[in-house]
This record gives C-alpha cells, sequence and structure tokens, in this order.
C-alpha cells in the first residue's frame, strides 16, 4: 500500500481513460477494477471519472460501459491513438486542465486495487508521468508456455541485481500524466497502434519529469487475436509462433 501522507498534494481529479473495440466480453472486468481502484482510502479525496471510447464497435460495449457507470464516446476510427485522444478530451472537457491526472488503461486489462493511488503518490512527489509494466492473465491452454516466455524476454532488460528498474517498455494498458504533460506534449495521436510510445517520446522531448517503474503492474490479456495490427496482440502471437516453431 502506498500514502501521500507528508507529501505534496497531489491531482484532484482523475480522469481514467480507457478505448475499446468489440469489447463486451471483457470490459466488465476492467471497469469494476477500476471502480475498485477509485475507492481506495486514499483516492476518496479525488474525482474519478471514467470514459470509455467505444471504437467502430459492433456489440454492446457502450451499453456494458454506461451500466458499470462510465461515460462513453463513441469513435469511428479503428484507431487506438483516436479513441484514446477521444476519450481524454471528452474527459478534460468534463473536468477542465488544471489539477487533473490522466490515468490510461486498455478494455482488456485489470487494474490493481491500489493502481491508482500508486500513480496519485507519485504525482504527489512530483513525476509529470509514470509509465508502468503489464503481466499477461492466463493464456490460451495450447499456449501455456507463453506468459513464462514472454516474462523471460520482457526481464531481459533488467539489470543484475534489485527488483526496481527503470524498464524501457510503454503500455497504454499502465500510463499515467498530468493533463498539462499531456496537452504540452500534443497528446495521442491518432494512430492505430503506438500512441502510447509517441506520446512518451513526447514527453521526453518535452523535457517532463517521467517515471518508468514495474512496481504496480497491470494484469493484460494473453489473447493470440488482437483487435489491432502490430500492437502487443502481434507480439504475443509472434511469442507464439516461436514456441510453436
Amino acid at each position: 500500500m502506498t500514502s501521500r501522507q507528508g507529501l505534496t498534494r497531489g491531482p484532484e481529479s482523475v480522469a481514467v481513460i480507457i478505448p475499446a473495440h468489440n469489447e463486451e466480453r471483457l470490459l466488465p472486468a476492467c471497469l469494476a477494477a477500476v471502480r475498485t481502484a477509485a475507492g481506495h482510502p486514499e483516492v476518496a479525496g479525488s474525482r474519478v471519472v471514467v470514459v470509455v471510447a467505444a471504437d467502430s464497435c459492433t456489440d454492446a460495449t457502450s451499453e456494458v460501459a454506461r451500466q458499470a457507470g462510465a461515460l462513453t464516446v463513441d469513435v469511428d476510427a479503428r484507431s487506438a491513438g483516436a479513441a484514446r485522444a477521444a476519450a481524454a478530451r471528452t474527459a478534460l472537457e468534463l473536468l477542465g486542465r488544471d489539477d487533473v491526472w490522466i490515468a490510461s488503461t486498455d478494455a482488456d486489462s485489470v487494474v490493481p486495487e491500489h493502481w491508482l493511488d500508486f500513480q496519485l503518490s507519485r504525482a504527489a512527489q512530483g513525476w509529470e508521468a509514470v509509465v508502468g509494466t503489464v503481466v499477461l492473465d492466463r493464456p490460451a491452454l495450447d499456449s501455456r508456455r507463453l506468459a513464462v516466455l514472454h516474462q523471460h524476454l520482457y526481464e531481459a532488460s533488467r539489470p543484475p541485481g534489485g527488483h526496481t528498474w527503470h524498464h524501457p517498455h510503454v503500455h497504454g494498458a499502465n500510463l499515467g500524466l498530468t493533463a498539462r504533460a499531456y496537452t504540452e506534449a500534443g497528446g495521442f495521436p491518432p494512430v492505430a497502434v503506438g500512441e502510447d510510445h509517441a506520446l512518451v517520446r513526447s514527453l521526453q522531448r518535452t523535457g517532463h519529469r517521467i517515471l518508468r517503474t514495474p512496481d504496480c503492474a497491470v494484469t493484460t490479456s494473453g489473447r493470440l487475436r488482437p483487435r489491432a495490427r502490430g500492437g502487443f496482440g502481434d507480439y504475443l502471437a509472434r511469442l507464439a509462433a516461436q514456441e510453436s516453431a
């Protein structure tokens, strides 16, 4: 558990943004986890708004989101970048851009109960962005070694000794930043994949304080049929193919 006692006051409002394309099956677990994170005692004083960007959905994604208490915005782009940007824009129009923390995750992911507390605690320490890591949920039965293989490659960047290291990974499923930093960096670009990497590169160019940490990982889907070509799901599919070979 983390605590902001004795630290500079963190953001008063939080915008949780979630892009989704035909995610009626996995979205409920995602939103339930976000709701639990928003109910953390250390987050109780912050206003939390959850926005789901339903991108080119042909299922009940929007209805599922609304029933769970989330705001929804419809997007017709088949673009993770455009969807994430639309969710952020909707949230900031409601909350304003002062003293707001933007927390990004994915519809096929489950955040830990202290996820928002962890990010807000780092914001109170003066970090302008938190770039986290992910772990896989149970992969398909015919690829049960996939999670182990992924973790092995994922850990290849870790130096010897110690748990915490400044990892090189970027995941939209576990990313947070101040609204000011988001705006100054130009926001998420409207690209099909890689919008998270592009935003972090822009944050680096504009000189913002970025914390890369594995200490509050988000669990994400190990599915091998990705919603977006060229993204994390394709990476997992390549690992599975290598395993089969």
